[in-house]
């Protein structure tokens, strides 16, 4: 019998690098499939934790041995799945053994190895093309990001090949009704692993913990994007997830009014508040409908041409936005780029939860609907009380965007609300003068 002492001296070498190289090698505990005869692998990790790396990872495991002959590919959008599941820098192709190369045809959204396996990815946001074709394994990247919760539904309508269909999910952990779903079924058919991003510190930048680590470490969203908790509602939010998953809704209808709010960032840097970018509209009931959330951070001339284009595309009536801190800046920055686009200038003359309250009841009564899905809004809506600290979690400018939309068109203006503000101004004005000269 021959061991691995009578190889020679450079198949022992070449095999020594294969395993010091090798995923199962280095990869960490809770980065292996777990044992047993699961249905789903739920991989609950932070930011950089090294999620992509183990769907690429199992995926060329499943098609290089022969376990799986068609997986599914699924993510948020047709460009995650290209740009990070199939190309990225931790991508299949990337992490494919030199041994057995797979080939990609991007026209026909296809990965096919030497084996005969073949990959098919697929857009969270088209859930109408699982309906058919048929898979014995999935890899699932960010589901609690998807905007549309029901390609979940169609992909396992399409899980029967095979003896026993495996589906592997890697997300940064929300609170969403799906992600509860499946947490309700650990145990059953369902592993659950966690992750944090600290796991990973050695493969990441330094920079990386300089800025985002230290500016949301401590803070419940970095508990959420690090820890990779899975945080309820917060005591006193002025939102809940519950209530805006009931009245999420695949599709908008007829809309007889629809806007594009901005509250745009007073700097640019880097560390910057970003500028909110919201697109909403109003149907003949007078229901609202958050279609579109375009935040970010940008340079004012890129939020206006943002703005402008979403605009036109959703065929809107005008770009509604804060001025308290750009004053004629914003108006002449969107001017530039279209002098024609029609333009309401808003101040908030109150405090951001008294102009939020107003919009948080409509959602109480199921009169506003998100089309899809908006993790990042949500988030900020969910996180929105009272006491929010700016100093550690920023300005919730998405939100500030969302009330500015749905203030202008949904929100019934009181009957003399300015002069009634005015009234409201000047009597805490006088008190504060009697109490400054008693």
């Amino acid at each position: 019998m021959r061991t691995l002492t009578t190889l020679p001296t450079e198949t022992r070498h070449r095999l020594a690098d294969a395993l010091e190289n090798s995923w199962w090698a280095k990869a960490r505990p809770n980065q292996l499939l777990p044992p047993g005869e699961w249905l789903i692998w739920l991989l609950l990790a932070g930011r950089g934790f090294g999620k992509t790396r183990v769907l690429s990872e199992i995926v060329n495991h499943w098609a290089t041995t022969g376990q799986c002959g068609r997986i599914a590919l699924v993510a948020a959008t047709a460009a995650d799945a290209r740009d990070v599941m199939i190309e990225g820098e931790s991508g299949i192709l990337e992490c494919a053994p030199s041994w057995c190369r797979p080939h990609y045809e991007a026209t026909r959204r296809r990965v096919t190895w030497p084996t005969g396996a073949m990959a098919y990815s697929y857009s969270a946001e088209e859930p109408d093309r699982l309906r058919g074709p048929q898979h014995d394994a999935a890899a699932l990247d960010e589901l609690a990001s998807w905007r549309d919760p029901s390609t979940f539904d169609m992909l396992m309508f399409g899980m029967r090949l095979g003896k026993r269909p495996r589906t592997v999910i890697a997300t940064t952990p929300r609170p969403t009704k799906l992600v509860k779903q499946l947490l309700a079924r650990e145990g059953r058919d369902v592993v659950v692993t966690r992750g944090t991003t600290f796991e990973n510190r050695a493969n990441l930048a330094p920079g990386f913990f300089d800025q985002i680590v230290s500016r949301y470490e401590g803070t419940r969203l970095g508990r959420q994007e690090l820890l990779a908790e899975v945080l309820m509602d917060v005591p006193g939010a002025l939102w809940n997830l519950d209530s805006i998953d009931a009245a999420r809704r695949e599709r908008a209808p007829d809309l007889t009014r629809v806007v594009v709010a901005i509250d745009p960032a007073v700097s640019t840097s880097e560390g910057s508040d970003e500028t909110g970018i919201i697109v909403a509209g109003k149907d003949e009931r007078g229901h609202g409908y958050v279609l579109e959330d375009l935040s970010g951070r940008y340079q004012p001339a890129t939020w206006a041409r943002t703005a402008i284009e979403a605009y036109r595309r959703h065929c809107a009536d005008r770009i509604v936005a804060e001025v308290n801190n750009g004053g004629d800046m914003v108006e002449n920055t969107l001017h530039t780029i279209d002098p024609n686009v029609p333009y309401t200038a808003v101040h908030a003359s109150r405090g951001k939860i008294t102009r939020a309250e107003p919009v948080a009841a409509l959602y109480e009564q199921n009169k506003v609907h998100h089309v899809g899905g908006f993790s990042l809004l949500e988030d900020q809506m969910t996180s929105f009380t009272a006491d929010i600290d700016r100093a550690k979690l920023g300005s919730p400018d998405r939100v500030d965007a969302l009330v500015w939309a749905l203030t202008e068109l949904v929100v019934e203006r009181t009957p003399y609300a300015g002069l009634l503000e005015y009234y409201q101004r000047e009597a805490a004005r006088m008190r504060a003068t009697a109490e400054a000269s008693s």
